[in-house]
């Protein structure tokens, strides 16, 4: 099974265009958001690791998972002096809720129990731009939202199939839009519906 990258995941919840874009087409951009995003990451992603307050902080650290088909790296692993692991992934964005964010959070989890042979039950976001973290915590729930997601993540790209743009506010933000161009690529939900009909019909 080829591995999937873990931050496709998050593409995925976002945008299923966006991930298949990526993934089928091939195709990647970069504006505004992407820069500060990278700004963001730049000591994360910086391997190795130190020492802070009695917890080992493993920084850019390689994870995979042969169960799931996924591989990746998480931006900082807090070791802590019991032994638990704590993911960490950096956001650019203030303190705010994304599921996409939690299930990319929790696919790191899922890799590392894997890795290691011991649960992992909690992990963070820090978003960059109030400084600020949000935990997270990997309820029977969100794992079994990130494993369907993964299912269906993989099911798409496997299908080779682009699905058509739905245009959103949250498109004008997104590193693709010049590419994707949902203002002409969309469809309208009236003719969405009226060409479901159609189909059903016959």
């Amino acid at each position: 099974m080829e591995p999937l990258p873990l931050s496709l995941l998050n593409d995925f919840l976002f945008c299923n265009r966006r991930a298949a874009l990526k993934m089928v087409e091939g195709l990647w951009g970069e504006n505004a958001h992407t820069l500060v995003g990278d700004l963001a990451h730049e000591h994360a992603d910086l391997p190795g690791y130190e020492i802070a307050k009695g917890v080992t902080l493993l920084r850019a650290l390689p994870v995979w998972s042969e169960r799931l088909g996924l591989n990746g790296k998480c931006d900082i692993v807090e070791r802590h002096a019991d032994g638990a692991l704590m993911p960490v992934e950096y956001k650019k964005s203030k303190r705010r809720h994304f599921e996409n964010d939690d299930v990319q959070l929790c696919a790191q989890a899922l890799c590392l129990e894997e890795m290691f042979a011991r649960p992992v039950e909690r992990g963070a976001v820090f978003h960059a731009a109030s400084k600020r973290r949000r935990e997270v915590g990997f309820t029977a729930e969100l794992r079994a939202t990130t494993e369907e997601a993964v299912t269906a993540l993989r099911s798409l790209v496997a299908s080779a199939f682009v699905p058509f743009a739905v245009l959103k506010p949250q498109c004008a933000e997104c590193s693709l839009c010049e590419i994707c161009l949902p203002q002409l690529t969309s469809r309208p939900p009236a003719l969405d519906r009226a060409m479901r009909r159609l189909f059903e019909a016959a």
